[in-house]
């Protein structure tokens, strides 16, 4: 049974936190540095562009592991690094192509396994996933950091899983056109991906991020 806390059992504790700074810190403050995040969009609007942006500012924090699970090492994906402008030399971030859940629940349970797991995407692990993975995985890890993405069909995410994501999520990020909205716990807010490219999707309706 779990002991009762006061209040000031609850204000002295210590939370181990991301130390965001200047747009990141705006949209996401300094979030606790584990649990469950979701990012998620339709196809082709700008998920793994942003996810590979996460990834690279979360590894100035710790190591990554970067699941491209959909995509694999293609030429697609490459590409993708290279227009975020990821430094080939930046040894904490990690990609693997696709592998099954039972090899990457193996692999971050080494001991010097990356803390922050981003898994590119749901729709590939659906057969896999089963009620309560997601759950059980944050509960067996946690001290680290899941980054699920997943598509978007009908304004919701796509699969149970990822629509279960989403409920369990500190942090949600709806990509549309290149610009991402963040919510969950946290102040919230917009980020663009390429304002150029945003404001021909969005024409004059897209939103200033200042």
């Amino acid at each position: 049974m779990a002991r009762s806390l006061t209040l000031r059992n609850i204000y002295d504790k210590k939370f181990k936190t991301l130390a965001f700074e200047g747009d990141w810190a705006k949209a996401f403050g300094q979030p606790e540095y584990n649990g469950i995040w979701l990012v998620y969009g339709v196809d082709k609007n700008g998920k793994t562009w942003f996810a590979l942006m996460l990834a690279d500012h979360l590894s100035k924090f710790d190591r990554v592991l970067y699941v491209s699970a959909e995509e694999g090492a293609s030429k697609a994906f490459r590409d993708t690094c290279q227009r975020v402008g990821l430094d080939a030399n930046n040894r904490r971030i990690h990609v693997t192509e696709y592998m099954t859940l039972e090899d990457l629940e193996a692999r971050i349970c080494k001991r010097k396994s990356q803390r922050v797991i981003l898994i590119d995407n749901l729709t590939v692990y659906k057969d896999e996933l089963k009620k309560g993975d997601i759950q059980r995985l944050a509960k067996e890890h946690p001290e680290k950091l899941f980054i699920y993405l997943a598509h978007e069909e009908r304004n919701e995410p796509y699969t149970a899983m990822a629509k279960l994501a989403r409920k369990l999520a500190k942090i949600i990020v709806n990509v549309k056109g290149l610009t991402c909205y963040i919510s969950g716990r946290c102040p919230g807010g917009v980020m663009t991906i390429d304002e150029n490219k945003a404001q021909l999707y969005w024409g004059s309706s897209i939103i200033n991020n200042d």
